[in-house]
């Protein structure tokens, strides 16, 4: 595509990429739609947690400045001969993790989701070129054979994603990357140079810390449910997890409790005063949930309800005292015509404080039946 001095008009063949794109690009719109809710599905059954799935098609204005760029190699020639085919973000996905560790888990996904075309690291590629940035993998991949089989997908059987994968902290570093005048390490004055060398370390160190204390996260919480289960609870941390595992063996597991049920409970149990299971353990031996919810409230509560019964009985005045609550005047009430209906029951309060190990020994809450 020659201009009128027979040089190659860069211009006009941009436009003309633009032009033939035009009437495409709700189709790659959907194209990408379509990859980011297989994404999304399949993490969701493999119990991937992401920050974020993102899709777009490319936008007009970028295809434009990509299509006028001149090749590396010949500059009187264009970089993309056939912008549409070259191209090959047209329709991209990016999935965004919260850990360098669910990159792997993400693209074992990609691999068993997907036929894979093409697997660049562009860190590496950066090292390379000696620019500076910071890691990302990126995926040129077609729906699979099993899926365009299938009539909502056949469309797209031709069709090629960009799939990029990178963790929050790497897209932070892409995005602010936008705005940074140098990118190339031999031109960079030696100043500006020490500070890209020392925020790229440190993003990386961050990466690593976060996936460490992950992995510290899951064993300590794997070790606490061992101990849980074999009765080991004087060293065991109150924590949700912790704490959940501690009542479903104790009390019987309740599915209908909600993860902030338990983050609640736990925090409530700090605020009156316990560390650990084991005196949360103490506090409530000898009493059956089940005696003092009914005698309580004249039925069987859920699961967390039946345990601050037990928490109320063994503590008596300290658990009210100590309580988020105990400002409110309905909530006094309440809690004082439960102890009342305990003991018409014939179920005597305790005088546990976690915060001195002093405790008096409670009626045996079993012996109401």
């Amino acid at each position: 595509m020659p201009d009128e001095n027979g040089a190659f008009d860069f211009q006009a063949h941009a436009q003309s990429a633009v032009a033939t794109y035009l009437p495409l690009q709700t189709f790659y719109r959907q194209l990408a739609l379509v990859t980011k809710g297989i994404l999304d599905e399949s993490a969701r059954s493999r119990s991937i947690k992401v920050q974020s799935i993102q899709a777009r098609e490319k936008d007009p204005e970028s295809l434009r400045h990509k299509a006028a760029q001149p090749s590396p190699d010949d500059p009187s020639t264009p970089k993309y001969t056939d912008p549409l085919t070259d191209i090959t973000d047209l329709a991209a996905v990016r999935v965004i993790t919260f850990f360098p560790g669910t990159l792997a888990e993400i693209g074992a996904l990609i691999d068993e989701e997907f036929a894979v075309v093409e697997r660049s690291d562009k860190g590496a590629k950066l090292l390379e070129d000696e620019r500076f940035g910071y890691q990302s993998i990126h995926y040129l991949v077609k729906l699979s054979p099993g899926r365009v089989a299938l009539p909502e997908y056949a469309p797209y059987a031709q069709s090629t994603v960009e799939i990029q994968v990178r963790t929050i902290l790497q897209h932070a570093w892409a995005e602010i990357e936008h705005d940074i005048q140098y990118k190339s390490a031999s031109v960079i004055p030696a100043e500006i140079r020490r500070r890209f060398v020392a925020l790229a370390g440190m993003l990386e160190l961050a990466d690593r810390e976060f996936q460490a204390v992950q992995d510290a996260d899951r064993r300590l919480m794997e070790d606490a449910r061992k101990q849980v289960k074999v009765g080991q609870l004087e060293d065991v941390e109150i924590t949700p997890d912790a704490l959940r595992t501690f009542l479903d063996k104790r009390l019987g597991r309740d599915r209908r409790i909600s993860d902030f049920s338990y983050e609640w409970t736990a925090r409530l149990l700090r605020r009156l005063g316990f560390s650990t299971l084991g005196q949360v353990s103490a506090c409530i031996e000898g009493y059956d949930d089940d005696i003092l919810s009914r005698a309580a409230t004249g039925g069987r509560q859920g699961q967390t309800t039946r345990f601050e019964l037990m928490l109320l009985a063994g503590m008596g005045d300290k658990y009210l005292e100590r309580h988020f609550f105990a400002r409110f005047d309905w909530y006094r009430a309440t809690c004082v015509s439960h102890l009342d209906r305990m003991v018409k029951a014939g179920i005597q309060s305790g005088r546990y404080d976690p915060l001195s190990g002093s405790t008096e020994e409670p009626g045996d809450a079993k012996a109401a039946q």
